[in-house]
């Protein structure tokens, strides 16, 4: 973008504009035959103003009328001399930096032509098969530059980028139906290969898997998940606890989770940064606060949690980078970033064979929880004697949150980030945001499977 911005900012409020051009491209073949093929291009900016009482807003896409913009929410305000004073406003850190990481390898300078081809390429993948009763072979790219300025000196830009490929297919094997999905995803289009490998083994992986599978004997078991099966226990499971403005106001909540309390084994340790390159990738969120690596457990005790400059002030707590909104129409809000478990000490071999008995949860179709969590797992295995056995059919897994930190007693030192192409976070009405997850294999205890 860098776009030069000349506004007057009015006196005694605080002002800040985020300025935002969105690229995208959608190519899709449902069944081998093409249905979508576009791209867009979104210019835009949202303005606040806070007088110290309310904040005021305004998303517009007359990038050249926003001064004017700024003066109509500025008449709307009540000037404060001492807005310099308060405390959200000092809270807002005042950054100056352009980080452009993605100009020599911008994903809008790949001819769509180009894009489809490459989509092409993987659709006899899809027709190999006669197990696949349908099938969708995506591609998308997204491309962002984000620009923030405000009125206490704050002026940073930066841009973000990802490109994928990935298939959605419906399986019948010996009569029983089953849905998979793969994805390959890069932040350089130069870096989509080997695609159609994985892609195959995948399917087949599946293939065997449905022929096979029996139904689990329902009970409470030792369970190791994999690194995204693992990310999506971290962000749904304690990620959405971490967000700060679920506690403001909930004085029962601030007790129960006071910094230094312990939560979890003394293995476990939480993080969520915006500095991983994938999908959670935010130098500076949208407020202009630099990117922190925010260690929300640290060998099972609780040390922070995330926040925008309200939440900070309300809770007397530092910012953390992650006010967020989905796009310029929006307001930013608490939201995560990159969210994972840190690695520990053992590998992956090592945390099967030191499993008597148990269930491996290889992949995932979805997650949710606060207090409660639960996975329904789109593919398991038993384990035997330490080994990797029969491939076992699953409802869903779950346990209480908290109770399940603590069970946890191995951690691999495999780490594997996982970026979410084809969804996203969402809250309140801001859905999807890009977010990143991920970590380490991990064995807990305690598990209820149906």
């Amino acid at each position: 973008m860098q776009t030069r911005l000349n506004i007057t900012f009015p006196p005694k409020l605080f002002t800040d504009i985020r300025l935002e051009e969105a690229y995208s491209t959608h190519i899709s073949y449902e069944n081998g035959v093409l249905k979508q093929n576009k791209q867009k291009s979104d210019r835009g900016a949202m303005i606040r103003v806070f007088d110290g009482h309310r904040w005021y807003y305004n998303a517009t896409t007359d990038l050249d009328g926003l001064q004017a913009a700024v003066d109509e929410l500025a008449a709307m305000a009540i000037p404060n001399d001492q807005i310099a004073q308060h405390p959200v406003v000092g809270m807002i850190e005042v950054n100056r930096e352009a980080l452009y990481r993605y100009q020599d390898k911008d994903i809008r300078d790949v001819p769509r032509a180009r894009k489809a081809a490459l989509l092409q390429e993987h659709l006899p993948v899809l027709k190999a098969y006669p197990e696949i009763v349908n099938s969708t072979a995506i591609y998308l790219d997204h491309h962002t530059t984000k620009h923030i300025v405000s009125s206490l000196g704050t002026d940073v830009e930066y841009d973000y980028q990802d490109c994928t490929v990935a298939i959605r297919y419906d399986l019948k094997v010996d009569e029983k139906p089953y849905s998979g999905k793969e994805f390959i995803t890069a932040q350089d289009f130069g870096r989509l290969t080997d695609g159609v490998a994985k892609f195959t083994g995948s399917i087949e992986r599946d293939i065997d898997f449905r022929r096979k599978a029996v139904p689990v004997a329902p009970g409470t078991y030792t369970c190791i998940l994999s690194p995204i099966v693992t990310g999506v226990f971290a962000h749904e499971s304690f990620g959405h606890k971490s967000e700060a403005d679920f506690m403001i106001g909930d004085e029962t909540m601030k007790r129960e989770w006071a910094i230094g309390t312990r939560v979890g084994a003394d293995i476990l340790s939480i993080v969520d940064s915006g500095l991983p390159e994938g999908a959670g990738y935010v130098p500076f969120d949208d407020e202009g606060c630099r990117a922190k690596k925010n260690f929300l457990i640290k060998n099972g005790i609780l040390t922070g949690r995330l926040h925008s400059s309200s939440t900070a002030a309300a809770l007397e707590e530092a910012p953390t980078g992650n006010a967020r909104a989905t796009t310029f129409e929006y307001e930013p809000i608490v939201r995560m970033t990159t969210t994972t478990i840190e690695a520990g000490d053992l590998t992956r071999e090592e945390l099967i064979a030191s499993t008597p008995f148990g269930i491996l949860v290889d992949d995932l179709k979805h997650g949710s929880g606060m207090t409660t969590f639960t996975i329904a797992p789109n593919r398991a295995y038993m384990i035997r004697d330490g080994q990797v056995a029969e491939p076992v059919e699953i409802s869903v897994i779950t346990g209480n949150v908290m109770e399940t930190l603590h069970q946890i007693d191995g951690v691999s030192r495999e780490v594997e980030l996982v970026s979410s192409p084809l969804g996203g976070c969402g809250k309140m009405e801001q859905f999807p945001l890009r977010v990143g997850f991920g970590g380490p294999f991990i064995r807990a205890n305690g598990i209820r499977v149906q």
